[in-house]
């Protein structure tokens, strides 16, 4: 074996480990980041917030050093759930399907606790400090379609976070108006924190 070959062996070699980490490692989506979850979270499909790349994030004061990402596929990738609620914007049942938000949450490695509050933001700036100990009683979606179709942005979607208002007792009784505070649509960035 001469030196460059040698050399070329002994570099393959060593790349092996780092491959083997890389592979490891989860997969960055093939589509438009639609989710983007940050915060106390051990996974990590993309690297810290860019200023210059992330201007609505930068717009909303969002910063974080790493972040688990969704894209449309890796969300359907999930067991994906159907709740029917009375919609405040007609008055009508409307079928919303996508994953748990635990679920989400779970496949971004999220540390969660008692203490653990959720911060919804939408893509309008407004945003809900949800405690996580109320998205899994009510069994919140991050819901991807309505009626069967996927929806759009401009609509509600593509993301809706929200709950089956109609089958909670304390939030049925309140008027329709009132039902969905917690549940911004347009939905594309979760903060996992801990409450103080």
């Amino acid at each position: 074996m001469n030196k460059r070959q040698f050399l070329g062996a002994a570099a393959a070699a060593g790349a092996l480990p780092l491959a083997g980490r890389a592979a490891s490692l989860p997969a960055l989506p093939d589509g438009p980041a639609l989710l983007t979850v940050t915060g106390n979270i051990v996974h990590a499909n993309r690297g810290p917030f860019d200023p210059v790349l992330d201007q609505m994030m930068h717009k909303h004061g969002v910063d974080f050093r790493k972040a688990y990402v969704f894209d449309a596929a890796a969300l359907r990738a999930l067991p994906a759930r159907t709740i029917s609620p009375t919609l405040e914007y007609d008055g009508k049942t409307h079928t919303l399907r996508g994953p748990l938000l635990v679920d989400v949450l779970a496949r971004a490695g999220a540390r969660l606790d008692d203490k653990t509050v959720l911060v919804l933001r939408a893509v309008d700036g407004y945003n809900v400090e949800l405690p996580l100990a109320q998205a899994r009683m009510r069994r919140f979606i991050a819901a991807t379609h309505v009626d069967g179709k996927p929806m759009p942005l401009g609509g509600l979607g593509p993301l809706w976070a929200v709950y089956d208002a109609d089958r909670v007792p304390e939030t049925a009784a309140q008027p329709l108006a009132q039902r969905f505070a917690a549940c911004p649509w347009a939905l594309y960035h979760i903060e996992v924190k801990t409450q103080a």
